[in-house]
C-alpha cells in the first residue's frame, strides 16, 4: 500500500471528523412569532427554539414578567405579561459551550376604540355646503391608519395617515361637501381601519354611530322667511295697539278727573259765598 494512499485515507477521516464537529457546533436560535405587535397591556406567548439537538441551557431574557408554560430539549414556551411599551426580548441557547441568541422586537399599538362623527349644520338646503368631521382619539401608530367617510355604503372621502410617532394621539379628518336631495336617504358614518399585518398584527376596524342629515329645498327657505316676517308684523301691530289703547285710556281718565275737580271747586265756592 502506498504511503500516500494511507495519508489520503487519514486526511479524509480527519476531514470527516472536522465536518461532523462543525455540524454539531453550528446551530440556530429561532423565535415564534418572528414579528410581534400587541395591544397595550396585553400578554403574549413566545416560543424559543434551536436546531441544536442537545442544548446545555436556554431561555428567554426580558424585563417583562414571564412564565414558562412548557419545554422540551429544543424549545421553550413562555408567556410574557403586561406589555405596555415597545421592548426587545432575547431567546438564547448554549450548545457544546457555544451560545447563540435571537432578538424579538415587540411593538405596542393603541387601536381605534372610539370613532366620533359630527355633521354641521345638520339642517341644510340643497346646493349648500356642509362639513363632515371624524375624530379617532388616542391611536398609535398613525402609520397605516385609514379613516373613511361614508354615505350609506358609498365612500365620500378617505385619508391614510403617515408618520412614525408611537405615542397615542388623535387622528382627525374634515371634509366639506355640497348637500344633494338624496343625502337624506342614507345616514353618514365614519370607518377607521388600522392595518398592522405588515408588522405581525391584524387588520383592526371600527365604525362610528350613524348620523342623519336633513336636506330641504331652497323654496322652503323663502317660505320660512315669509312666515317669520308675517308673524313679526302681526306682533308689532299687536304691541302697538296695546300701547295706543293704554295711552288713550290714560288721557280719557285724566280728562274726566279734571272736569269733576273744577265742578266740585265751584260748588264749594258758591256755598261759602252764601254763608
Amino acid at each position: 500500500m502506498s504511503p500516500f494512499g494511507g495519508w489520503g485515507l487519514l486526511s479524509a477521516f480527519l476531514a470527516l471528523l472536522c465536518c461532523t464537529g462543525s455540524g454539531e457546533e453550528a446551530f440556530e436560535v429561532r423565535t415564534w412569532p418572528e414579528q410581534l405587535m400587541v395591544e397595550s397591556g396585553e400578554s403574549q406567548v413566545i416560543n424559543c427554539s434551536t436546531t441544536c439537538t442537545q442544548p446545555n441551557t436556554g431561555g428567554l431574557e426580558t424585563t417583562l414578567h414571564k412564565t414558562l408554560l412548557a419545554e422540551q430539549d429544543q424549545w421553550k414556551l413562555y408567556e410574557v405579561f403586561n406589555i405596555s411599551q415597545d421592548t426587545d426580548v432575547i431567546c438564547h441557547f448554549t450548545c457544546s459551550g457555544k451560545q447563540e441568541s435571537k432578538s424579538l422586537n415587540i411593538s405596542v399599538f393603541h387601536p381605534p376604540k372610539q370613532v366620533l362623527l359630527k355633521l354641521w349644520p345638520t339642517l341644510v338646503a340643497v346646493g349648500r355646503s356642509f362639513t363632515i368631521q371624524c375624530r379617532v382619539p388616542s391611536v398609535a401608530p398613525l402609520e397605516g391608519l385609514t379613516v373613511t367617510l361614508l354615505h350609506g355604503s358609498e365612500i365620500v372621502y378617505s385619508q391614510t395617515f403617515v408618520g412614525t410617532t408611537l405615542s397615542p394621539q388623535e387622528a382627525m379628518v374634515t371634509h366639506n361637501t355640497t348637500a344633494h336631495r338624496e343625502d337624506n336617504r342614507h345616514n353618514f358614518s365614519c370607518r377607521a381601519e388600522m392595518d398592522l399585518r405588515s408588522r405581525g398584527g391584524d387588520l383592526i376596524h371600527r365604525v362610528s354611530d350613524p348620523q342623519a342629515l336633513d336636506v330641504y329645498e331652497p323654496a322652503q327657505d323663502n317660505q320660512v322667511v315669509a312666515i317669520i316676517t308675517v308673524v313679526s308684523v302681526l306682533l308689532f301691530l299687536f304691541v302697538t295697539s296695546v300701547l295706543l289703547c293704554f295711552v288713550f285710556g290714560q288721557q280719557w281718565h285724566q280728562r274726566r278727573t279734571g272736569t269733576y275737580g273744577v265742578q266740585a271747586a265751584w260748588r264749594r265756592l258758591r256755598w261759602a259765598y252764601r254763608a
